[in-house]
């Protein structure tokens, strides 16, 4: 009988650790696998060769890729930083009323209430050259023609990207700021600090494991990102998500698989190198 209890922990986790294992551990042990088989043009063959990873290091093409993707990673989190602070700093302190602060939070989550496809799909009529942003700017007189770069652009595929993700960084910013003692801005107060003083010294440190957080699931899915870039790059866009996206429309399973096993060491690199600023146990 002792033997069963000191066992019943183990009995616990291990519905959670095989489902962990099958659909997510052997995935991507699987794909580890492919990325080694040879790929002649037309057909793969089961063996080792390191072709493949030689061909995903050595291309130009494959490095402007990440290079384009890098860029996208850095304006889409600084952009939903920019935003999400603010609003998450509102809710936090300048909403006393708990049940209307979680009424505005949930509308923050309306956009997720549909596809992100269909999310993407509604920009078109406001960012096309008939749309809603060309129709006022033509009409205020503000340009005599209405402007391309709007849409399928690096710009919409940038608005598209901040569209999706920029809930995933409030929701922990926001968890962070309601955690922080009210009585502490309060004692900083009665210090003489002013408000500027407050938020730098008092606010942003404490707020900081949230941002990490946000960071981690911003940078993250952007990095894997692929249908957003088509719809809103209209085809001329590049990310990694779509690179390796082409490679298995193109049947390439070998090259697509050694894209896949980089871009997981790298988006791992950036998330370690995230966790390292903060630690975001304060939050667990």
């Amino acid at each position: 009988m002792s033997k069963l209890k000191a066992l019943r922990p183990y009995f616990l986790v291990a519905p959670q650790t095989i489902v962990l294992l099958i659909f997510l551990v052997l995935p991507i042990v699987l794909i580890g696998v492919v990325s080694f088989w040879e790929f002649n043009g037309y057909s793969m063959t089961p063996a080792f060769t390191l072709d493949n990873y030689r061909g995903v290091l050595t291309s130009s093409v494959t490095l402007d890729t990440y290079l384009n993707t890098f860029k996208y990673v850095v304006l889409v989190w600084a952009v939903c930083l920019a935003m999400a602070f603010p609003v998450a700093y509102f809710l936090s302190f300048c909403i006393d009323n708990p049940r209307l602060q979680v009424i505005l939070f949930l509308i923050c989550t309306i956009p997720f209430w549909t596809s992100n496809i269909i999310r993407m799909i509604a920009w078109i009529p406001v960012l096309g050259r008939e749309g809603l942003v060309n129709q006022a700017l033509t009409g205020l007189g503000l340009v005599e023609t209405p402007v391309a770069w709007l849409l399928y652009s690096d710009f919409a595929v940038v608005v598209g990207l901040v569209y999706l993700y920029a809930f995933f960084m409030i929701a922990p910013i926001f968890n962070s700021l309601m955690r922080i003692d009210r009585r502490l801005i309060t004692a900083a107060q009665d210090m003489g600090a002013s408000g500027f003083q407050i938020l730098k010294e008092v606010i942003l440190p404490l707020a900081a494991p949230g941002i990490s957080i946000g960071s981690i699931f911003v940078v993250t899915l952007v990095m894997g990102e692929f249908i957003t870039v088509r719809l809103m790059g209209g085809g001329q866009s590049a990310s990694v998500g779509k690179l390796i996206n082409t490679q298995i429309g193109s049947l390439q399973y070998p090259l697509a698989a050694a894209n896949a096993v980089v871009l997981l060491a790298v988006t791992l690199l950036l998330v370690v190198l995230i966790l390292r600023t903060v630690d975001v146990r304060k939050e667990m």
